[in-house]
């Protein structure tokens, strides 16, 4: 996984806060200096900071579990979604339902009745309703396609969550925190950083600054799939070499108990009539 420079964070614009009057008093450790009335964020924590929530995600990546990543404002939505559909990850770009993670049961219902509409305009059904039917039908699923489309897949609470703008997607952060779930977000100069598990301090409102800080994640998450895929095939093939083994070995084992056989047989043989006489000895002591 390559390191973000600090040079390519300068170009980016990663550094750049808010304006003073706006700042939160716990972001202090994170910012370097104040220049014309702007707080300037410190590159060394933010280097430091992504690097352990790159290394956090790519383990929950690689257990097999999925992150969901959250941005809706309009800065991050194209980035998010491009890069969230590249890796096969869950992302929320329009709009947080609230109770998309709390209340995820009657969200679940909603993503299979969009389903069911996919399945009636497949078998024909839809070619059987009224006109004004299935406009309605047809305005309903664009409605849960673009608010649900990113989660279609999405079979099971998330185990982390990647947002950026964190002021922005304060529902988002709050059900996440009453579901114990991690959360990994961008934090600037005017939001809380103790409010997620993994703050990456940097700006959250330039473009370009969103697309490298995210990509570096995502660059995270592609790892964490390579090396679940290693592990897996690793498995698969140490599996295989076992059942071979055991395969070979079988007609072995089985030659060498043919081969055992008639000189086991042959000693019972020659047991059995001691056996006899210490048998009837008693007998014949008894009769006497």
């Amino acid at each position: 996984m390559a390191q973000v420079t600090q040079q390519e964070m300068l170009d980016a614009g990663v550094h750049f806060g808010h304006l003073k009057r706006k700042w939160h008093p716990k972001m202090a450790p994170f910012i370097f200096m104040e220049k014309n009335d702007i707080h300037l964020i410190d590159l060394n924590h933010t280097q430091s900071k992504l690097e352990e929530a790159s290394n956090a995600i790519r383990s929950i990546v690689r257990s097999g579990r999925k992150v969901l990543f959250v941005a809706t404002k309009k800065q991050a939505k194209e980035i998010i979604e491009s890069e969230a559909q590249r890796l096969n990850m869950p992302y929320v770009t329009e709009r947080w339902l609230g109770g998309m993670l709390t209340n995820f049961a009657t969200v679940r219902k909603s993503i299979k009745k969009m389903s069911n509409i996919d399945k009636m305009e497949q078998n024909g059904t839809m070619a059987t309703l009224s006109k004004k039917e299935r406009l309605m039908i047809s305005r309903e699923k664009e409605k849960l396609q673009r608010v649900l489309g990113g989660i279609e897949e999405l079979n099971r609470l998330p185990a982390a969550l990647y947002i950026v703008d964190i002021k922005n997607e304060h529902i988002a952060v709050k059900e996440a925190q009453k579901l114990n779930i991690p959360t990994f977000a961008m934090v600037d100069t005017n939001s809380d950083p103790t409010q997620v598990d993994f703050p990456i301090p940097a700006n959250d409102d330039a473009t370009k600054s969103i697309a490298l800080i995210t990509r570096a994640i995502m660059d995270a998450v592609a790892q964490g799939l390579e090396e679940r895929k290693y592990d897996k095939d690793s498995a698969e093939e140490t599996e295989a070499a076992a059942t071979e083994a055991v395969a070979t070995e079988a007609p072995a084992v089985a030659a060498e108990v043919t081969a055992e056989a008639p000189a086991v047989a042959a000693e019972v043989t020659a047991e059995a009539p001691a056996s006899n006489e210490s048998t009837e000895a008693p007998e014949e002591n008894a009769a006497v």
